[in-house]
């Protein structure tokens, strides 16, 4: 089973794909990770963001791995480096690049084959997994969400203006839903769940509830 989690930055998918990948007992694909590996790749080389021949290439030249909760680029770890803020606006500018989508995406077909998966990003359930047999789409208040990257950043050590994150959180969401390539949206077949009141483990027992359901009707 293909379990897929869409949502705009800060809604909580990442959060929420790994512990229901954990409850269940499937595999997590951490898909967001694979273009801030680009992001990050471009950032060292000097290369902008907007060069789509130049980004391209790049993200055909790394070798890259996403495992027990580690991302490598090159067989470094840069599971750290990658969730800076200079990285997650490159990695926005990037995503919408149509050669580095057709990368990845092949990649993250390929890692899900023959397995059960929970998967998380803003295309995953429209463009990457459109047959996936379980679908969310999670959202919040852009309030919620810009003080939900604040902390994360503050437990790496990163202080980030409040009224910056927020600014940054408008600008990305304009950008995501309004690219080209794998515009965010949801699913025509998702289920919206808005996580601004929700705990982790209130979030997680919902998700949880639908996907053990749906595997049951699968049985039957």
């Amino acid at each position: 089973m293909i379990v897929t989690i869409d949502g705009p930055a800060g809604s909580g998918k990442s959060t929420a794909a790994r512990g229901l990948a954990e409850r269940l007992g499937f595999d997590f694909l951490d898909t967001g990770a694979m273009y801030r590996v680009v992001a990050l790749c471009c950032l060292e080389r000097d290369i902008s963001a907007t060069d789509r021949v130049a980004v391209t290439e790049a993200a055909q030249t790394i070798d890259m791995q996403v495992r027990d909760g580690h991302t490598l680029m090159n067989d470094h770890d840069v599971t750290a480096a990658i969730r800076s803020p200079e990285v997650t606006e490159a990695a926005s500018l990037v995503a919408g690049i149509e050669g580095v989508r057709d990368e990845l995406v092949d990649w993250q077909r390929q890692a899900a084959s023959e397995k059960d998966i929970v998967t998380e990003g803003r295309d995953q359930g429209t463009v990457v997994f459109p047959e996936a047999e379980c679908k969310f789409f999670l959202t919040a208040a852009p309030e919620v969400r810009a003080r939900r990257r604040q902390q994360d950043l503050e437990r790496t050590g990163v202080t980030v203006d409040f009224e910056e994150m927020l600014r940054l959180i408008h600008e990305r969401d304009n950008r995501d839903a309004s690219r080209n390539v794998a515009p965010l949206k949801p699913a025509a077949d998702a289920r919206h769940v808005d996580t601004s009141e929700l705990s982790a483990d209130g979030m997680l027992d919902l998700l949880e509830k639908v996907v053990r359901e749906r595997m049951a009707a699968q049985r039957d």
